[in-house]
């Protein structure tokens, strides 16, 4: 029966620390993987797509700090059509919306590695011999904060952006050597921007439930942990 008993004890004990492993690694992943998604919506190069009624150039697409289109040239007497890159610099009428995804986009890239440390950190304490709960909650406040200004800010721009060039008036404009005008713009195609945009700000969301679900489990134990020590000082008095 007591044999019974411990190994009741023991499958609980497991189960609660697989749990709590869970919650732990959850948080982590959902970050790491909030992050990678971050770098990679910097990169697309597809923000906004236009189409244009021209014979140089029917498409262009644009990243964050480039833009591309194909355009045909008459090599040797045969045309080919080549992908063309230009950066978007101050030679261009950068639009508000514009400018602001590209900082904030920017800032979201830089604080997510900070939410990384932070909640390694806190993973780190748990595993030692007298984990600090303290320390743990206070490096999960961090990251939960953190996350939550980061994705705001990629949901914030990724929205913006969408809005302004769907339903708004956007001042983004060409340099005056640019093959195409303006002018000629007949339409605007959806990207992969805005769904990709709204995965990161779900995923970051989970990570931010994720770290305050550790919090209040921290804090849940602290008190426990306080009458356990109290108890054990008085079986040695």
């Amino acid at each position: 029966m007591d044999q019974l008993i411990v190994d009741t004890r023991s499958v609980i004990y497991r189960f609660i620390n697989e749990k709590d492993c869970i919650y732990k690694l959850s948080g982590l992943l959902s970050s790491l993987a909030a992050f990678m998604l971050e770098v990679l919506i910097a990169s697309i190069l597809s923000w906004r797509l236009w189409e244009f009624d021209s014979n140089v150039v029917q498409f262009v697409s644009f990243g964050l700090f480039e833009a591309y289109y194909p355009q045909q040239f008459n090599i040797s007497g045969t045309l080919t059509k080549m992908l063309v890159y230009t950066p978007i610099d101050s030679t261009w009428n950068i639009s508000t919306e514009f400018m602001y995804a590209q900082n904030l986009v920017v800032w979201a890239i830089l604080m997510k590695p900070v939410v990384l440390v932070f909640c390694v950190m806190a993973i780190k304490i748990s595993c030692t011999k007298n984990p600090l709960v303290e320390m743990q909650i206070y490096c999960y406040k961090i990251s939960a904060l953190i996350l939550s200004v980061s994705s705001m800010f990629t949901f914030v721009s990724v929205i913006w952006n969408h809005m302004v060039d769907f339903y708004g008036h956007t001042t983004l404009d060409f340099p005056s050597d640019f093959p195409v005008k303006k002018e000629a713009l007949t339409s605007k195609h959806l990207t992969v921007v805005l769904p990709v945009g709204l995965l990161i700000a779900t995923m970051s969301l989970f990570g931010v439930i994720m770290f305050l679900s550790e919090i209040s489990d921290l804090k849940l134990k602290r008190p426990v942990k306080a009458n356990d020590a109290s108890k054990m000082g008085l079986l040695d008095a």
